[in-house]
Order: structure tokens, then C-alpha cells, then sequence
């Protein structure tokens, strides 16, 4: 801990936040088992990206090479998993990146992770929530001939109120509410459709392969104008790179895209302080989720290539378009059936994932300590979840999120880098700490993830940058107003007990 409890980078101890969760009033149920944390990872990272991302870096970006991407992308993450792994085992407490930011770097950087994680789970949440809606309607269009009236159709689709966007976010709103467990027997339910129908995809799809689309493997190199302009790439306007289509540079350009397939990972770590045992359970939750994915990735992607030419695939639903190529209609409405269910367990655990966080900062007083009461029967964070909620599913109800939605991936890579910057200041500061898992290479692997991730944040375009700084400035400014006065740290002052 800082010695200056009057800076805005003091600390707080490690063996506090732990004791924190100890307060009756603000504690959490320990209900969730590695099968749980596994089943939760699996279930937000299986999302829109395998089912829409594959087609459209394939066919504009690397062609069959695309599986490499996957594989490069999942190396991104392997990296950022493993920082996380050391820090949810060793501080087991609800925030995931807020709190080992609190307990290595200092109140403010944990304070802006904080509020940075706080948009891009409300953001990924509405923004799943719509693509869902979107999904229903159109298998309601498909199948049953019943049109959606235009009005509650939404934004995106030309009308005014998403209302199957609204309902959704209320309903998973509910069942968090109920408890953590419970959402975690939803989510393996959901999660064994899910994966079901991408095994279906790889065992069917095998039959239909044809060598000859993946001649060429790896298609030529196409190289982009250089330009600039606010939607172009950072990286871009900067230095002049524009980065290259095909070629062995393209894979990298691909992973920059499929990267935002394994978003979801890190909501994992957020669940540390339910988990019964977070020491051995919270390393094989992260990295067992993310290890699997990874092989479903690369296996779906093989096969999805061999089945259609890369040049064309579909860009919007490339994995059902696969099978209509091969006139196999039954699987291709399969695959969207499995697809609109699967993005149902995205949206709770991303829900699940903002509530934890929020709580986390209201417990230590950054935010008003009323959203930290858990409910007297359940043990969730109740207040919070509800008010996030309602926000959520009004967000998703009236909003077109195209553009934000780009949030929502510079805020995770952002926080994979603090992160592993923590790791690194708080082998330094507190080598004594007990580590039930500990981070290989360090301080290799932490700066080799950060670098990584940075990387892919310079790929990101312009105006994503500029709206990403006028968040982080808006939670500044919030922070110096009601935060760093209403801070249990700061009210603690030279207490013995911080």
C-alpha cells in the first residue's frame, strides 16, 4: 500500500480487498466450481465472432490462411490470460481488472480500467442483444412467414423500438439477479447447443471439403493505399502503414479482426470472488475456456475454407452460406438456429461480467456504496444489476450501436494492458505475496502481451481513439468530483485497519 493515502495512485492492499468481501452486507455467494468458470468462458467467447468474422477476414483479408489468424489472435490472448490467471487466483475478489489495477497500480489507473471496463460490458451487451434480435426476426421471417412490425424492429432495421433487444436484456437482468448459479446452469445449457452446432459444422462440414479452395493457402499479398482520415487506422495516420490484404502480412492484418472473436475471456476473472476455490479454479477457467476456443476456431475455419472459396464466402453468415453452397439447407438453418441461441449466454455473462465490476467500485467507494448491498437471500448485487439493466435494455432498444461497438474492443485490449503491467509492478513491490499460479517470464511474457495488444489498438481507427478518449476524460473528471473524496481509502485516512 501507498504510503501517501492522500495520492490519487495510493494502493490498496491485497489482504484488504480480501477482507472486504468478508462484510456480510456486501459479500457475494461462493457457488461457482472450475466446470462453472469454464462453461462461462466458453460461452461468451462462442459469439458473433466464429459465426461472422470467419467470412468476412477469409474473404477480404487472408483466405484460408484466415485459420493462422485464429491462431495468432489466440496467442494475443494466451498472453493476457495468463497475467490474468496470477491475478484472479491471488486476489479472488469481484472488479477482474479495477481490482488488480487497486491493488498494483493505484486508485486512479484503477479507477479509469474501472470505468473503461464499465462501457465496454454495457456496449457489448446492447450490441449482442441487437445482433440477437436481428437473428429472431429473421428465422421468425424464414420460418414461420411473420414479419416483425417495423416500428419494434429497431434502428438497425429501419424502425424505432428493438423490443426482443429490450426484452432480452431484461430477462437475463432477472435471472442474474436470482443468482449467479443459476445462470451458470442457463449458460451450460445454452453453451452445449452452442458448441454442438460448432462441432456440427466441423463434423459435417468435413465431408464437403474440396482440396482445390485451398490452392492458394495463403493468397498473394494485396497491398492497401496509404491514406488517412478518422477512419482510417491509427498505425496508419501515424507512420503511413497501411496494412496488408493476403500475403504472410495478411494473417496479421486478419488477427487484428478475429482478435474481437475471443473477447469475453476476461469476464472470467470477474466472477473470482464466487468461485468456491479461486486459487486452482480461476488459471483453469480462463485458460481452459480460451484453449478450447482456440481449437474450435482453427478446426471451423479449416473446414468452412475447404468447403466454399474464400473470394466467395459471405461476409454476414459465412458459416450458414457454407453449407447452402453445398446445397445443404438443413444444416445452414441449423447453424442460425444454434447461432440466435448461443448469443444468448454472450449477453448475460457480458451483463454478469459490468454488474461484478460496478459492484466492486461502489464497495470501495468510488461509487455510491448503496449499488454494493448484496440481496439478503440471493447474495447478488442486486441494486446495481437492476439499474444496469433497465440502462442496458433502453440502450439496446433505441440505439444503432454499429460505430460504438468498436468500443467495445479498444476497451478490452486497453485493459489487457494494464493488466499485465500490474503483474509486473506487483512482483516488484510485493514479492512476499503467496501466488497459487504463477505468470511464466516474467517480465517477458507481460511486456510481450502488451506489446501485442497494442498493436492490435493501433490497427483500430481514428474516431474509435477519438470517443475512447472522450470516455476516459468524462471518468476523470468523475473521479476527481465524487470518487477520490467518497473513497473508503481517502475517508480511512491513517487508519490501522488500511
Amino acid at each position: 500500500m501507498s504510503p501517501d493515502l492522500n495520492s490519487p495512485f495510493r494502493t490498496k492492499t491485497v489482504e484488504q480487498s480480501i477482507r472486504d468481501t468478508e462484510e456480510p452486507e456486501h459479500a457475494l455467494r461462493k457457488s461457482l466450481s472450475a466446470w462453472d468458470l469454464t462453461v462461462f468462458g466458453v460461452g461468451v467467447i462462442i459469439g458473433t465472432g466464429i459465426f461472422v468474422l470467419t467470412g468476412i477476414a477469409a474473404r477480404n483479408n487472408a483466405g484460408p490462411a484466415t485459420a493462422l489468424s485464429f491462431v495468432a489472435a489466440g496467442i494475443v490472448c494466451a498472453l493476457a490470460a495468463l497475467c490474468y490467471a496470477e491475478f484472479a487466483s491471488t486476489v479472488p475478489v469481484a472488479g477482474s481488472a479495477y481490482t488488480f489495477s487497486y491493488a498494483s497500480i493505484g486508485e486512479l489507473p484503477a479507477w479509469i480500467i474501472g470505468w473503461d471496463l464499465v462501457l465496454e460490458f454495457a456496449l457489448g451487451t446492447a450490441v449482442v442483444a441487437v445482433g440477437w434480435s436481428g437473428y429472431i426476426r429473421n428465422l421468425m421471417q424464414t420460418n414461420l412467414g411473420w414479419d416483425m412490425p417495423a416500428a419494434l424492429s429497431g434502428p438497425d432495421a429501419g424502425g424505432t423500438f428493438d423490443l426482443f433487444a429490450f426484452l432480452l436484456v431484461l430477462a437475463l437482468t432477472a435471472i442474474l439477479v436470482v443468482g449467479t448459479k443459476l445462470s451458470a446452469r442457463i449458460t451450460a445449457i445454452v453453451v452445449a447447443i452452442k458448441v454442438t452446432v460448432v462441432l456440427l459444422v466441423i463434423v459435417a462440414g468435413v465431408f464437403f471439403i474440396k482440396a482445390d479452395n485451398y490452392s492458394p493457402f495463403i493468397p498473394p499479398a494485396e497491398p492497401q493505399p496509404a491514406g488517412g482520415g478518422l477512419h482510417a487506422p491509427l498505425v496508419q495516420v501515424l507512420f503511413g502503414y497501411a496494412p496488408t490484404n493476403f500475403g504472410v502480412m495478411g494473417i496479421f492484418t486478419a488477427a487484428s479482426l478475429v482478435f474481437f472473436a475471443f473477447i469475453g475471456f476476461d469476464v472470467v476473472a470477474t466472477a473470482a470472488e464466487e468461485t468456491k476455490n479461486p486459487q486452482r479454479d480461476m488459471p483453469r477457467g480462463i485458460l481452459g475456456s480460451l484453449l478450447i476456443c482456440t481449437v474450435l476456431y482453427v478446426a471451423v475455419t479449416l473446414v468452412v475454407t475447404g468447403m466454399q472459396n474464400y473470394a466467395e464466402m459471405s461476409p454476414s453468415a459465412p458459416l450458414a452460406e457454407a453449407f447452402k453452397s453445398v446445397n445443404q439447407p438443413f444444416f445452414a438453418g441449423a447453424i442460425s438456429l444454434g447461432a440466435s441461441v448461443g448469443l444468448i449466454t454472450v449477453c448475460m455473462i457480458l451483463l454478469l461480467g459490468q454488474t461484478r465490476v460496478f459492484f466492486a467500485m461502489s464497495r470501495d467507494g468510488l461509487l455510491p456504496r448503496v449499488f454494493s448491498v448484496t440481496h439478503p437471500k440471493y447474495r447478488t448485487p442486486y441494486r446495481a444489476t437492476i439499474l444496469l439493466g433497465v440502462i442496458i435494455a433502453v440502450v439496446a432498444g433505441f440505439t444503432s450501436l454499429e460505430k460504438l461497438a468498436e468500443l467495445v474492443n479498444i476497451g478490452t485490449l486497453f485493459a489487457f494492458v494494464v493488466v499485465a503491467l500490474g503483474v509486473i509492478i506487483l512482483r516488484r513491490t510485493r514479492p512476499d505475496l503467496h501466488r497459487s499460479f504463477r505468470t511464466p517470464l516474467v517480465p517477458f511474457i507481460p511486456i510481450l502481451s502488451m506489446a501485442a495488444s497494442l498493436w492490435l489498438m493501433l490497427n483500430l481507427p481514428v474516431d474509435t481513439w477519438i470517443r475512447f478518449g472522450i470516455w476516459m476524460g468524462v471518468g476523470v473528471v468523475v473521479y476527481f468530483v465524487y470518487g477520490r473524496r467518497n473513497s473508503r481509502l481517502a475517508k480511512a485516512g491513517q487508519d490501522a485497519k488500511y
